[in-house]
């Protein structure tokens, strides 16, 4: 039986997923789980390049599980894919180095997401683990020599490094790794609910995957429209409005949708009445994901139980792709010479106090 291709995604533990996290990745996350063997990492080494405060390791544990909750809930099921902590499998912190060696400081300098990620972080300079931090993605992506990376549009670029690099080290020294391809959602940003940037926890502009219908419908009647359209028998702008945008992706019924933009831009149709049916449309895209929420929930342990097989099966692969590295690069050539003429002068030593 041919072995299935392998794919490697994650995220930072940071807080509960939303909407936008869903159509940026975790929908094909859920769509390729038959047809690839899935590795999702929870970030945490990456957390510490932005958030390395003693008060923020602290929330590691309430943040992970929450967000394999998320995971278990979106449909992601873990007899199918490995979900693991990416500080236990250690493996990756030798990958990272190695593969330090073979990127330069100009190349990950002209990154812009990094610098925004900076910025995002106020931070007033560049920390090293920042700038490094493709490199480490790199790592992270090739541990299990992943052949499909699904990312959203912002990391991308982070890709490409990981491609670099692995053809570099495969041309430096042997055939390793794949180069991974990378796959970009159908709808890779979504734009948050006040509709002045993409959706963000940090922004408090997000729907997330664990709210009640109470509050999805609360949010959805805060959400941002047409600033121009100040009544209801005003045409209004369908094109950017994030209430059409969130219709187009979480409403099924595309009858129903184009029905409500052409009575929009008509005005024969008011803001509540277009609210009202998105509303409608996520908390029915949400309820099988609060079913499966509720089930796992409700057995205590699981989602550790999870994380904690997730890792041990991931170190088993890191293992296998580290002892790969090393022979390719030559390294365990040397250690098994200074071994075996260690051995030998040992074996020496006593067979000499023996005869004595």
């Amino acid at each position: 039986m041919t072995e299935k291709r392998r794919l490697l995604t994650g995220d930072r533990p940071t807080g509960k997923l939303h909407l936008g996290h869903y159509v940026g990745s975790l929908a094909n996350r859920v769509r390729l789980q038959d047809a690839y063997r899935c590795y999702f990492l929870i970030a945490d080494l990456h957390m510490l390049t932005t958030k390395p405060t003693r008060d923020d390791v602290e929330k590691i544990g309430a943040n992970a599980h929450s967000m394999v909750l998320d995971y278990l809930a979106a449909g992601i099921d873990p007899r199918k894919s490995a979900i693991y902590l990416q500080s236990e499998v250690h493996e990756v912190f030798e990958m990272n180095l190695f593969f330090e060696m073979l990127v330069t400081v100009p190349r990950l300098s002209r990154l812009p997401s990094l610098k925004d990620m900076a910025r995002a972080a106020s931070l007033e300079e560049m920390p090293f683990g920042l700038l490094g931090y493709p490199v480490l993605q790199a790592a992270d992506i090739l541990l299990p020599r992943a052949h499909l990376v699904p990312v959203g549009k912002d990391n991308v670029a982070h890709v490409e490094i990981t491609r670099e690099i692995a053809r570099r080290f495969n041309n430096l020294y042997d055939e390793v790794f794949p180069i991974p391809d990378v796959l970009v959602s159908e709808t890779p940003t979504l734009v948050g609910t006040d509709g002045q940037a993409k959706m963000s926890k940090s922004l408090n502009n997000a729907i997330f995957l664990s709210d009640d219908e109470k509050t999805v419908r609360k949010k959805v009647f805060s959400m941002y429209t047409d600033p121009n359209r100040i009544r209801a028998d005003i045409p209004g702008r369908v094109d950017g409005n994030p209430v059409f945008i969130y219709h187009d992706v979480f409403n099924p019924n595309k009858a129903e949708v184009a029905d409500l933009k052409a009575r929009y831009r008509a005005g024969k149709v008011g803001d509540v009445e277009v609210k009202e049916k998105l509303a409608i449309a996520i908390n029915n895209f949400l309820d099988p994901l609060r079913e499966r929420r509720a089930y796992y929930e409700s057995q205590s342990g699981i989602v550790e139980e999870v994380i904690y097989d997730g890792t041990m099966h991931t170190r088993e692969v890191a293992q296998e792709t580290l002892l790969a590295m090393r022979k390719a690069m030559g390294l365990t050539g040397v250690w098994n010479h200074i071994r075996r003429k260690s051995e030998k002068r040992r074996q020496k030593l006593a067979k000499a106090q023996i005869e004595d």
